[in-house]
């Protein structure tokens, strides 16, 4: 199982993490990414069988202290943080100017 936090525009997101199967995650983050907006992920895969996974891993929600890792980051509702994952890869996160956030 990978994890998968979400991190949600609402206000009163509280950043929950959640196990996916290793084709589950594979449908959400394609190319060896680490880092997904919900937008883009239905616009590159089929709706229904990311419907299917979301319905499964929305059921493994799992507390953070028992997290081993977290594999992936998927984010809803904020396009604005797109400019620092150019590549959706956590690692290679850039400001906007292309400095490197680490």
């Amino acid at each position: 199982m990978k994890n998968i936090q979400v991190i949600d525009g609402a206000e009163n997101c509280v950043y929950d993490i959640f196990q996916a199967t290793e084709d589950e995650f594979a449908s959400i983050f394609q190319n060896e990414t680490d880092v997904a907006f919900i937008d883009e992920v239905y616009d590159h895969g089929d709706a229904q069988v990311l419907d299917i996974a979301f319905n499964a891993i929305w059921n493994r929600r799992i507390s953070k202290r028992m997290a081993m890792g977290i594999h992936g980051l998927l984010f809803y509702e904020l396009d604005n943080k797109k400019a620092y994952y150019p590549t959706r890869r956590d690692e290679e996160a850039i400001n906007p100017n292309g400095s490197r956030l680490r």
